[in-house]
């Protein structure tokens, strides 16, 4: 089993974190592993785009331009198609604009280091994904509250999510349902960067290529395909 017991690549210098799976959305702005400051950013219907303006009071609150930041993460999901599409292209133009590498931290581990420093050892997070299912992601979280992926993320029936794991290791991404209890209920914090572990350290994404874990097909895509009797490729979840 993996353990968070040594960082895999400490951050250095000045690093914006995007975050937005979730209607929890928000921005973080980091010094290596310390946390200079935090917006909460709220996504989803009803919300107009706060990102971009969300930065920018970031950065002025912390007294720095854009400029300045030497690097950017971003979270890549699962989650809403939408604002993970939203927050990545934001992402990667400020990475292209700014000359600066971005990496990609899977959204659910930042869930799970957000969580009270109670809730430690093997977690199951899990979050809505439409039509019955769940994204699931097994973690390890450690005493000192450092998260690593103890497993691939995967989509699976609500159903099956209930018979393999109990209630004492579910952690549910904003709302828990009625027929799936566990021990907590959180959501991701940019900020929580500083205690994810894991390959996503190590390198930056390609610009050209990257594009956020969606999870599953946007709703869009599914009415397109009903009406055109064909289907377009759904890219597998994977762990980070």
């Amino acid at each position: 089993m993996p353990t968070p017991s040594s960082l895999t690549r400490p951050l250095t210098g000045l690093t914006l974190v995007i975050e937005a799976s979730t209607a929890a959305g928000g921005v973080a702005l980091l010094n290596g592993e310390r946390v200079v400051a935090e917006r909460a950013v709220p996504m989803g219907a009803g919300y107009s785009d706060g990102l971009f303006p969300g930065i920018q009071q970031l950065l002025a609150e912390a007294g720095v331009v854009a400029g300045d930041v030497e690097a950017l993460v971003c979270g890549a999901g699962p989650g809403s198609f939408t604002s993970l599409r939203i927050a990545a292209s934001l992402a990667k133009g400020l990475a292209y604009g700014l000359g600066r590498p971005l990496y990609a931290v899977p959204s659910m581990l930042l869930a799970a280091a957000s969580l009270d420093d109670s809730v430690t050892g093997e977690l199951v997070l899990h979050a809505d994904a439409l039509r019955g299912e769940r994204y699931v992601q097994p973690v390890h979280r450690d005493a000192a509250g450092r998260v690593i992926a103890a497993g691939p993320a995967v989509r699976i029936p609500a159903e099956e999510l209930l018979n393999q794991s109990s209630a004492l290791q579910r952690v549910a991404l904003l709302k828990t349902p009625d027929e799936l209890p566990g021990v907590a209920v959180v959501a991701p914090r940019a900020a929580m960067a500083t205690r994810v572990d894991g390959a996503w350290r190590e390198e930056p994404v390609d610009l050209a290529t990257w594009e956020p874990q969606y999870g599953r097909l946007a709703e869009a895509q599914v009415k397109w395909e009903a009406s055109h009797g064909r289907a377009l490729p759904d890219a597998p979840l994977a762990a980070g």
